[in-house]
């Protein structure tokens, strides 16, 4: 159940593009067609589903304070946090250049389509903000790493997919010619990013059934005795 609620709320609740507006500038870019969408969009779910775990790994063993533990005692009390950022974009570049080799390898024109944000995808913030925000929330497990990474990048080409399929269509629309181009792409984001917004409703409703808190059931119990109060008050007003 932990697997699946993480799986979906990272791709409708917490998307990276429409919370957190993270990799705008590829998302941008590359969404005026859906075949190179789909291209950009595949490779970062590689390159996400790849450099997640193996960067919670890197937390979880070396970065973190006491994480070298496994190494002896003497070295228990080594923090090497300080070195997250560099661990993590090096591990994210290596990843991408792999992507690089072998999208050029087996589908040159896409390779040609991509441009130069293929290899930038190494500085997408959408990228290292995984890594990053995988660290911040403490998932304590690989597989809920691994999970988070796939779902992060599903979010992500969702989100590109979507805006692409868009722009194809309003290309032929009368739209109004100050807002055309990046105009109108900034105000549909907006308006998808909205739409995404009502998902967090999924998460945020209350069980009926939930258990009261200590300090909830003692203030039940004095509005009742108010009320009863109020009740005798008004009874002996009355006679």
């Amino acid at each position: 159940m932990e697997h699946v609620e993480l799986f979906f709320k990272s791709i409708f609740i917490d998307n990276m593009v429409f919370a957190t507006f993270l990799g705008m500038c590829s998302y941008l870019a590359v969404s005026k067609k859906v075949t190179t969408a789909v291209g950009l969009g595949a490779a970062v779910i590689f390159v996400m589903a790849i450099t997640v775990p193996f960067n919670w790994l890197l937390d979880q063993y070396i970065l973190r304070d006491g994480a070298l533990a496994w190494l002896g005692p003497e070295y228990a009390s080594y923090d090497l946090s300080f070195l997250s950022f560099i661990l993590f974009i090096a591990t994210i570049a290596t990843m991408v250049q792999l992507v690089e080799i072998v999208v050029e390898k087996f589908s040159p024109s896409l390779y040609n389509s991509l441009g130069i944000f293929l290899p930038l995808i190494a500085v997408n913030c959408a990228i290292l903000g995984g890594s990053l925000f995988m660290q911040s929330r403490e998932i304590p497990s690989f597989g809920l790493a691994f999970n988070y990474g796939i779902s992060s990048g599903i979010g992500w080409f969702l989100a590109i997919l979507a805006i692409a399929a868009i722009r194809e269509k309003i290309r032929y629309s009368n739209v109004p010619a100050p807002l055309r181009g990046l105009g109108i792409t900034f105000i549909i984001t907006g308006l998808m990013a909205i739409g995404f917004m009502s998902f967090g409703g999924m998460l945020t409703g209350g069980d009926e059934g939930a258990e009261q808190t200590p300090e909830a059931a003692k203030v039940e119990i004095k509005k009742e005795d108010l009320k009863e109060t109020v009740s005798q008050n008004t009874i002996e007003i009355n006679e």
